[in-house]
This record gives structure tokens, sequence and C-alpha cells, in this order.
């Protein structure tokens, strides 16, 4: 059952689905709409998806996020709470990219906005605690930062030690992201920081974070990857060695989409065939092949690549998981956005349209 020490916003309408983005043992979360207001994009955590044995333990995760965000309530750049029924807590959404998809190299506007932002969680008495994922950071398409997934978040009513110690491990994170993408803008306390690890994140990676691993993948059957990373670790890996061994091929990628009405992440592969090569053919045959094998597979004429030659697998995932209209703004280059426009077109992941049906 949710949390019911705080009060909660009720919802004023029924909420509609429209696509579904993520699927794990602790629950389902989907965009979509408030019958009343088909205009305003909605998303749901919904928590009455979680699996019997650890719903109690997902409605835990599930207040930890509500009391963060009514907190953050005045906080620009965070999710605003919206509703919480028996089924679900409801927030609002942020149109923006995710910062593996986003990519911001040299981009070191964006990571002064970001570091504005977790200041403003700090200051609110508020860790997010899950700031290694990239997944959790936006960027919105004017370049500023966002955050969401606050159900590993903390309140504290007052700034003890070891609030002090968990603002410095998010802002530690924050600065490794800013060293894969803006490793020249670090300045020399922010090198040293990231130099150093605190005791306890120390204790965590010798002591803590195996057991931790083993319990969330192993037993809970879960990653740090939005719940995409196992099947990518396992199936994808033997999928993709025997993709680079075929001749009928010459380029791929590989990417995961949330399956549409049952738990589990797909495997979505766009295969670019040889010359002489049937694309129809092509599709049959990796559709035939032995297990495991991709879930959806598309024949294109080319794949989009960047200068250097290197698919463009972060506009790929927008076309696998229906954020179509996000990728004018991602692919910064005008060759790549044709490649993949193309490909948009002739998608086989159609799995916001059933949802609306």
């Amino acid at each position: 059952m949710p949390h019911h020490r705080l009060p909660h916003p009720a919802l004023a309408a029924p909420f509609v689905v429209d696509t579904v983005l993520k699927r794990d043992v602790f629950g389902e979360i989907s965009a979509g709409h408030m019958a009343d207001a088909p205009e305003t994009i909605v998303t749901r955590r919904r928590v009455a998806g979680a699996a019997p044995w650890v719903r109690r333990f997902a409605w835990h995760l599930a207040g930890r996020e509500i009391r963060a965000l009514q907190k953050l309530a005045p906080v620009d750049g965070t999710p605003k709470l919206l509703g919480v029924d028996s089924n679900a807590l409801y927030r609002s959404w942020i149109e923006g990219t995710p910062l593996h998809v986003a990519r911001p190299k040299g981009n070191t506007a964006y990571f002064r906005d970001a570091k504005r932002l977790l200041r403003s969680l700090h200051r609110a008495g508020i860790t997010h605690n899950d700031l290694a994922k990239p997944q959790n950071w936006l960027m919105t398409p004017d370049g500023k930062a966002a955050l969401i997934d606050m159900q590993l978040a903390t309140v504290f009513p007052r700034r003890t030690r070891l609030f002090r110690l968990l603002a410095r491990e998010d802002l530690r994170h924050l600065l490794k992201h800013k060293r894969s993408f803006c490793r020249e803008a670090l300045t020399p306390a922010e090198r040293r920081m990231l130099a150093t690890k605190s005791l306890p994140a120390r204790i965590w990676m010798a002591s803590f974070k195996p057991v931790y691993n083993l319990v969330t993948r192993g037993i809970f059957n879960w990653s740090d990857g939005e719940g995409t990373g196992d099947r990518m670790d396992t199936d994808g890996k033997a999928i993709m060695a025997r993709l680079a061994a075929d001749p009928a091929i010459t380029g791929f990628a590989l990417v995961p989409y949330p399956y549409p009405r049952q738990r589990g992440i797909g495997l979505y592969l766009f295969a670019e065939p040889a010359p002489g090569t049937d694309g129809s053919a092509l599709e049959r045959r990796l559709r035939g092949a032995p297990r495991p094998r991709p879930d959806l597979v598309q024949a294109v004429a080319a794949l989009p690549r960047d200068a250097s030659g290197t698919v463009r697998e972060d506009l790929l995932r927008l076309v696998a998981i229906n954020q179509v209209e996000r990728i004018p703004a991602v692919a910064r280059d005008e060759a790549a956005l044709a490649a993949t426009l193309r490909i948009a077109e002739d998608r086989r992941n159609f799995t916001d349209r059933r949802l609306k049906g």
C-alpha cells in the first residue's frame, strides 16, 4: 500500500497511457495524459505492477520519491508531483534527452547548470543518491539540466554528517559525467574530488557493492541500466558476435526497447545489408535465427553515422523507443538526421500506437 503519512494530491481525472517507457521488477513507468487534458504529458510510476513479493519495498521506494518531490515543488528542473493513488504516483513530464543520448561533448554550460541544479537540491535538504546513472540526467531543449527518478532520494530535516557525505557523492557522480564529456573543463578542486573517494564510498565499493549486485541482478533480475543492462549483457553480446561475423551485413546497431504489455526488455536490430543482399530476405533470416535473437529486425539502406563513421546509436535508440520527435534536437548533423528520419518512417516498434488504440 502507498505511504499515507504525508498529504498527497489527488487526481482530478483518469490517467490514459500513451507509451510504456520502462518495466522492471519494481513496476512500470509510462507516459500519457489525464483524460481532461490530452495536450499535457504526464508520467506514471505504477507500483501496483511490481512483482508481489517486492511490492511493499516498491512502495517504500515510491514513498521516498513522493516525499522528495513534495519538497522539490519550487525547484525548476525537477518533476512536479501531480497525484498519488492506490496504484501509482503521477509526475509532470520534463521534455529532455537523457545524458547518455544527448552526449554534451564540450558543453560546459550544461554542466554549470547541472551543478546549479544539484546545489538547489541540496539546499532543499535532499540528496538524490542515484546520479551515477546518466539516464537520471536530462538535457532540456534549451540546453538546461533536469533531474528525474527520485526513488532513492533522502530528505534530511538537518544538514547532518550523513547528509554532507551523500551530497558529496552526488557531486562526485556529476563530476564523473563531466569528466566523460568535458574533461578539459574540470577545475583543480574537481579533479581532486574525483581522485579521492570518501571513506563510506570506499567501504561501499569494497564490501557492500558486490552484495548489492548479487541481490539486484541475481535475485531481482534488475540492474542500474533502467532495466536494460542484463539482457544487453547476455543475449546482446551473443547476438552482436554473430552479426559481426555475418558477411551479408556491413553495419548494425542493437538497442533495447520496452515490451508493450509484458514485463521485460526487447532488442531492436537495425541492419545495413551488404551490396547485393535483399533486405527483406535478410530480415526474415535474422528473425528466424537460433536463440538468442533480436525481437525486432529492420534492414536499412544506410545507418546514421557521425563524421568519424561511428554509428549513431543514440539516434537509433530514439527510433526504437518511439521518441521520434526528439531526433532533430539530438542529431546536430543534417546527414545523420536525414538517415534517421528515413529509418523512423519504416520503424518496426509501434508500441505507442497500440497502447493508444
